[in-house]
């Protein structure tokens, strides 16, 4: 009997010639795409990225609507070591059906509902095998020749604005944002971006070809850009239901650690924040979502709390060097009391759960947000929300503090027991072997910080060695 790497082998050789004929085709192009994964080893469900699933949300709900458990083997979501024959299969199935599709079936494809995903599908191979953006390539001919001749073409240029507005012909776009080089990205940014970004982004469709786009900025200088164009635009954005721009920006300053001051410039002036005193309302303002004037003249206790409002200050406090700065500025200028029903809401706990869990945030600046909440930790332990910001506190607690919290909750033991979630927060804290063997729970708490330190040490010990080389490489530039 042959092996199944010959039956795939077999399989390849047989689709490829009608490989064009395939994708166009509503039930064939599933196989199509499975059999891409395959040969690179890929997972078939990517459950780390919902977007990368194989299955459509169409067809996920159907499953849902009908009570159908969803297929989640382990099997699916690995890494697969595959031989060399089926390498092999696969460069040469790509290199064929580059050549064999012609440009006008090319484009076709960028606005086919079932032959885009296939595509995508074998731009991002190409692209892991470097052969992406060559002269007369998949994506080239998908472009209109704009890699090869990337000078001004009226017909390419109407050709691409229409597919930057196309619902399926803007999902293309997206992924071609993520796979371009910086000299592409550039390219498509300055002709059809560049000038009109204010109006795309209020676009239904566009709107996430920005996104994509802001998201996936190559280097700090097209970051802040694309953030001062952006800039006169954020108010808008944040109060017209398109915050999704906004946090597009804020995941490139992290990733690139540039732009921190510009983007913080933009929301201070989007949120109409001009004098220095009026800063200290900034995390209301985002987690409300309102301008300084309309917030200053509203009811507070009125206010509900905007989910991507939540978002955007979580991202806030990811900023590089002292980024989180505002943010914490503005906690601080709070009322307690007010930051302490925060942590009694779905959304306002997720902002405090992020100021207490930041890496970015020193010890010393948690510990004033713990202070806050003395005396209060048993009342947490039994909300919902709350247990939460209990868990989050006690993981950044030393062993002085961590003692402070237990004595809290055994005081007021009758009360957490009675509680769900009190219960499993006595469990996380090990309340009962504190009690029946303290100094064996002090010991094992000083072994799991000990392990924690040790682990700190090693990544910064493995990080500071590349500190160094950078510097030693740019004093020799000099």
């Amino acid at each position: 009997m042959p092996t199944f790497e010959e039956l795939l082998l077999e399989l390849v050789n047989t689709l490829t010639p009608q490989w064009a004929f395939l994708m166009a085709n509503e039930y064939a192009s599933h196989i199509l795409r499975v059999l891409l994964l395959v040969l690179a080893g890929n997972p078939i469900e990517d459950q780390s990225n919902p977007k990368n699933s194989i299955k459509s949300k169409r067809s996920a709900k159907y499953v849902e609507d009908r009570n159908g458990e969803p297929i989640n083997h382990p099997s699916l979501s690995i890494q697969r070591k595959i031989p060399d024959s089926l390498t092999d299969a696969l460069d040469q199935l790509l290199k064929t059906t580059d050549s064999s599709i012609n440009d006008l079936v090319a484009r076709g494809f960028t606005t086919s509902r079932v032959g885009s995903p296939v595509l995508q599908q074998m731009l991002v191979l190409q692209s892991k095998k470097g052969t992406l953006e060559q002269p007369g390539s998949l994506l080239d001919k998908c472009l209109l020749n704009l890699v090869s001749d990337p000078t001004e073409n009226a017909r390419r240029d109407s050709a691409l604005k229409l597919m930057i507005d196309d619902i399926v012909g803007s999902h293309f776009l997206q992924k071609v944002m993520e796979l371009a080089s910086p000299k592409l990205l550039q390219t498509l940014f300055e002709r059809y971006f560049c000038g009109r970004l204010s109006v795309l982004s209020m676009h239904p469709i566009s709107n996430f070809v920005v996104q994509s786009l802001l998201s996936n900025a190559k280097n700090e200088r097209q970051l802040k850009t694309m953030i001062a164009e952006i800039q006169p635009s954020v108010g808008t954005l944040l109060f017209k239901q398109r915050p999704g721009v906004v946090r597009a920006l804020l995941d490139s300053c992290i990733r690139l650690r540039a732009g921190s001051v510009e983007i913080m410039n933009a929301l201070y002036s989007g949120l109409g924040i001009s004098a220095l005193d009026e800063r200290k309302e900034l995390i209301n303002l985002l987690a409300f979502l309102m301008p300084y004037k309309e917030f200053v003249n509203a009811d507070y206790d009125q206010l509900p709390f905007r989910i991507q409002g939540s978002l955007i200050i979580q991202l806030v406090l990811q900023l590089p060097g002292d980024g989180h700065e505002p943010i914490m500025n503005s906690f601080f200028a709070q009322a307690p009391d007010r930051m302490y029903s925060w942590c009694k809401d779905p959304s306002g706990s997720r902002i405090i759960e992020a100021i207490i869990s930041s890496e970015h945030i020193p010890l010393a600046t948690k510990r004033q947000v713990l202070d806050q909440y003395s005396n209060k930790y048993a009342d947490l332990a039994v909300n919902k929300y709350g247990s939460h910001i209990v868990d989050a506190c006690w993981k950044v607690s030393d062993m002085p503090y961590k003692e402070k919290i237990m004595i809290e909750l055994i005081q007021r033991e009758m009360l957490v027991q009675d509680s769900p979630f009190g219960r499993i927060v006595m469990r996380n804290c090990r309340v009962e072997q504190y009690k029946r063997r303290a100094d064996e729970w002090r010991e094992r708490e000083r072994s799991l910080q000990k392990g924690k330190r040790m682990f700190k040490d090693i990544f910064d010990s493995s990080s500071t060695p590349n500190k160094r080389s950078d510097k030693k490489s740019k004093k020799s530039k000099k």
